[in-house]
């Protein structure tokens, strides 16, 4: 970047967060309490702005979906004008991507937790994949909207969404690594073995097959359980009672 342009989009920075009159509660300071310019407090404000306008976009997006919520309805609710939004997110589309990341975000806390524990790898496994079908489930039985924002991230490959499998991937791969250090898994290839598990599972938590099964009028609960004891027996684990495991979703 060019020092012209450096300092153009400095000033477009500026101006943005000068222009935030409407996001509440925003502190702020006397004329003669003002210090110098500072970058780090304009981030401040203007994350601040993208996180009420998200509040408000997943907010209607949860009641009348993503396809019909506007940019007009976002920028009433806040008291502003549209441009005003499009200052923050340059498109309807972006603040479309922004609460799908939210959405995602959720799930792949919850699969650092499982993660993160202590517990043989086997199952955290068993675990993670059962949190993986309970969620999917859940979102196309109880929230429609966000299940229909989630397919639509999915078929149009949403940088959300891609960002999501590649994390939830790394994940698997983590697990499935500490289970052949350790002796539980016994495959050649940790990689090839990480995408064999997500290929075998898809249909059970991927938001557009997982819709297709239930059209279907199969049961995927049983169905799941039955395809992680497959996959625990394709690793080497014969031992598989865990894949009964309790039905509460862990919390993040």
């Amino acid at each position: 970047m060019t020092a012209p342009d450096a300092k153009e989009k400095t000033n477009r920075s500026a101006s943005m967060v000068r222009d935030a009159e409407w996001i509440p509660d925003r502190q702020k300071p006397e004329p003669q309490e003002r210090g110098p310019y500072s970058s780090a407090s304009d981030e401040a404000i203007l994350e601040e702005g993208r996180d009420r306008i998200l509040d408000i976009a997943e907010k209607y997006i949860r009641r009348i979906g993503h396809r019909k919520t506007t940019v007009a309805d976002i920028a009433s609710d806040l008291g502003t004008s549209r441009a005003n939004v499009y200052r923050f997110f340059p498109t309807r589309a972006a603040i479309n991507n922004s609460v799908c990341a939210r959405i995602v975000e959720k799930v792949t806390e919850i699969a650092f937790s499982i993660a993160r524990t202590d517990a043989a790898a086997s199952k955290k496994l068993v675990e993670l994949l059962n949190v993986f079908h309970r969620h999917s489930r859940m979102t196309l039985m109880e929230e429609r909207p966000i299940h229909e924002l989630l397919v639509a991230a999915a078929n149009e490959n949403w940088p959300s969404m891609n960002a999501h499998d590649e994390r939830i991937r790394a994940i698997l791969d983590t697990i499935i690594r500490q289970g052949l250090q350790a002796g539980e898994f016994q495959v050649e290839d940790a990689d090839y073995a990480t995408r064999g598990v997500i290929t075998a599972f898809l249909p059970f938590f991927h938001p557009v097959l997982l819709e297709q099964c239930v059209q279907e009028g199969k049961g995927t609960a049983g169905a799941a359980h039955a395809q992680i004891r497959f996959i625990m027996r394709a690793l080497g684990k014969s031992d598989w009672r865990g894949a009964e495991a309790s039905e509460a979703m862990p919390s993040a």
